[in-house]
């Protein structure tokens, strides 16, 4: 039998002239790392602005306060103790205290609680608020100081800049918890799966470097675009799953064609072809998923975006290029360092299980896919109960000392914590009618303390602080957002002419946030379908893969979403996760995990439906090809999905109540993903449409093909050489 030809697709080209410049290629690869990371840290990563004016209303008058104001970050420290005596002298102490650094302007004292036992005393950070927190150093060394000073007493500071230094650590902390726990745990698993340290290693490494690599190339676009907090969290967690699972793919594929008889040159030619097409596949869908998140016109989506954009394809490349130009130099050397007892066992017992299941499917397919999608309905269900809790203090980890200030304050001072703002705009705050509106908002039944008025110097704008119930985030505070917005404000300068009034605040911003968000999901939802259908179009030229691949992976969303509901609001395993607040599910998380497990979970689909597409090319019957397909990519799925839960599992056990709500919901949907919808709803459904899902109309076929390049004949089985 004459050789069969070169393969000519774009990612046997890749892996072809990799292989035959390995040094080019690996070493090309090593200093893309390397120049990316040196680039990042000479240009810095900026980062988003938590002061930066938002959408809506809040947005408008954040604008106004600052063009009238300029106004310096304003912190709070709370002095509690059993009597007014010690009370009084340590507020005393810790004024004078405070006042000493040189970053801190307008010390005063607050007033006292009703009980008399807490104290607020009050200041400002000079300069601009977003290099507040950058600041507080010294002055929480001084609270430090008059804590120790008056051990009796509890002292501890609340204000924007010192919640949101805080919340920057318990995020950095978080992260580097994430890393410590999640690589070893992925290498374990690589071992278990490929039996040996060498073959196990190379998938790990190039995660990793994909990882760093990014970190230094979003230094880039964030000086247009800052990067939000999260997303180096978000980034490691990508990277990690995208890295393993593409280089699984690849180096699976090569072994099995060598084990089939294939050379070793034949046999990383026929990975390329294959498997590196389903990589550069579904790379490209994972990207398309990711560029959703631009739609949303928010600044922490937008950098989700483009990080996880630039991870994934720096993965992309590194399995097309990096990799098989290591698997040509190395050989059958890749399963080097094998592990004893789990280098005998890897894959038979993988694959046999599934074997079984699958002929079980294809024998009552229609009950199959009844059974399978219930469970997958029923689990969905509790997702219309999904509600919105946007993060605050309170959902915040309560071993942060910002947090047990706030808590405190909230108990001794209610709403003074998170209060609300009333903004009024207008020629003169002397005038008559405009004192008369002021005195009115001063009065309104809303607040739950004393309402001040801070005014600008050219005596036009007025910032009236109104204390408001709840937490910030809850519905009291809510339900006085918007009697504040629908009542109080209208009622009070309505009547006002050439008047600009308005609400803003944390409580009002966080609403006009996910306002907005809702208003843009549609939009978002709607791009990650229309062209996540298209790639699957054009990859298998088949309309019924197409929308099959939408619909699966629909269904994986809706049931990952009702966990989350079920976990996060009705409360199951919360003291097995560790949590407090079942208010509801942050607004990020969703959006997130739609895109996130919308690319990710066509990794399997492109990789299980590559294989049985091109086992049908080659003559098998649709049966046979859909048995020999789900069973030959049985054990990388099963390592990928593994792997993938692993990582994601990990950040269930994070402090941060955001990152176990996206951990638990993209593990929960990737396990449901691997099993119940690759294992039986793809299996049964391919079955009970026969070579239907094939099927492209004549229209149509003037579409690009990406198909597999010609029809190669099977290679029969025998030991592979060496």
């Amino acid at each position: 039998m004459s050789p069969p030809r070169p393969h000519s697709n774009l990612a046997a080209r890749m892996g072809r002239w990799s292989a035959d410049h390995w040094k080019t290629a690996t070493f090309g690869w090593l200093g893309l790392v390397v120049v990316a990371f040196a680039i990042g840290s000479q240009v810095g990563t900026k980062q988003v602005d938590p002061n930066t004016a938002g959408p809506g209303e809040s947005g408008r008058m954040d604008r106004i306060l600052d063009a009238g104001f300029k106004q310096p970050a304003g912190e709070s420290i709370l002095i509690q103790g059993h009597s007014i005596r010690a009370v009084s002298a340590a507020t005393a102490d810790v004024a004078a205290r405070v006042a000493q650094v040189p970053a801190v302007q307008n010390v005063h004292r607050g007033r006292l609680s009703a009980d008399r036992r807490s104290a607020l005393v009050e200041l400002e950070i000079r300069g601009d608020k977003k290099d507040a927190a950058d600041k507080l150093g010294p002055v929480l060394d001084r609270v430090d100081q008059a804590q120790r000073a008056h051990p009796g007493l509890f002292i501890g500071e609340f204000g924007e800049a010192s919640a949101a230094k805080g919340v920057d650590t318990a995020f950095a902390n978080d992260l580097s918890s994430a890393g410590a726990l999640s690589i070893p745990l992925t290498l374990i698993i690589l071992v278990v799966a490929f039996g040996a340290l060498v073959a196990a290693g190379i998938p790990l490494l190039l995660a990793l470097t994909a990882v760093f690599a990014t970190f230094g190339l979003a230094a880039l676009p964030s000086q247009l675009m800052p990067l939000a907090p999260e997303a180096p969290a978000v980034v490691l967690l990508v990277g990690l799953a995208v890295g393993v699972d593409y280089s699984m793919f690849y180096l699976r594929r090569e072994r099995e064609e060598r084990a089939a008889g294939r050379s070793e040159r034949a046999a990383l030619e026929a990975a390329a072809a294959t498997s590196g097409r389903s990589v550069l596949i579904s790379g490209l869908t994972v990207m398309v998923a990711m560029a959703g998140m631009f739609l949303t016109g928010d600044a922490t989506f937008a950098s989700f975006g483009y990080a996880t954009m630039i991870v994934v394809a720096i993965a992309m490349l590194g399995s097309l290029t990096v990799l098989p130009a290591l698997l040509s130099r190395l050989g059958d050397g890749v399963d080097r360092v094998r592990v004893p007892l789990v280098g005998r066992r890897r894959g038979g017992s993988e694959g046999r299980a599934w074997g079984a299941m699958v002929e079980r499917v294809l024998r009552r397919p229609l009950l199959s896919a009844l059974v399978a999608g219930g469970i997958l309905v029923a689990l969905a269900i509790p997702a219309a109960q999904l509600r919105f809790a946007t993060p605050g203090p309170d959902t915040f980890p309560k071993s942060l000392d910002v947090v047990k200030t706030y808590d405190r304050m909230q108990t001794a001072f209610p709403g003074k914590a998170l209060p609300a703002n009333v903004v009024l705009k207008v020629r003169s705050l002397d005038a008559p009618a405009v004192r008369a509106a002021i005195r009115r908002l001063q009065g309104t039944d809303v607040a739950t303390g004393p309402v001040t008025v801070d005014r600008n110097a050219a005596g036009t704008v007025a910032d009236i602080t109104v204390p408001i119930p709840g937490t910030g985030t809850d519905g009291a505070s809510v339900g006085a957002l918007s009697a504040l917005r629908d009542r109080v404000v209208p009622e009070a300068v309505g009547a006002l002419p050439d008047a600009e009034a308005g609400v803003t605040g944390i409580t009002a911003e966080w609403n006009d946030q996910l306002e907005q968000m809702k208003s843009k999901l549609p939009f978002v939802v709607g791009f990650v379908l229309l062209f996540a259908f298209v790639l699957m179009l054009v990859a298998f030229r088949s309309i019924v893969v197409a929308l099959k691949a939408i619909l699966l992976n629909l269904l994986s969303v809706a049931a990952a979403y009702g966990i989350l509901v079920l976990v996060f609001q009705h409360g199951v395993a919360k003291g097995l996760l560790g949590f407090g607040s079942t208010a509801g599910i942050a607004p990020v998380v969703p959006l997130l995990l739609f895109v996130i497990l919308f690319g990710l979970s066509m990794d399997y689909h492109v990789f299980i439906v590559g294989r049985i597409r091109e086992l049908f090319d080659r003559g098998e019957s649709m049966d046979d090809a859909i048995a020999h397909g789900i069973t030959s990519t049985a054990g990388v799925v099963t390592s990928a999905a593994i792997v993938m839960v692993a990582v994601f599992s990990v950040f269930a056990t994070l402090s941060m109540l955001m990152f176990k709500q996206f951990g638990v919901g993209l593990a929960a949907a990737i396990l449901i993903d691997a099993t119940l919808v690759r294992g039986v709803l793809l299996p049964a459904t391919m079955k009970l449409l026969g070579e239907h899902n094939w099927y492209l109309p004549r229209w149509l076929e003037w579409l690009p093909s990406l198909e597999q390049d010609e029809k190669e004949p099977a290679i029969p089985a025998q030991p592979a050489a060496g």
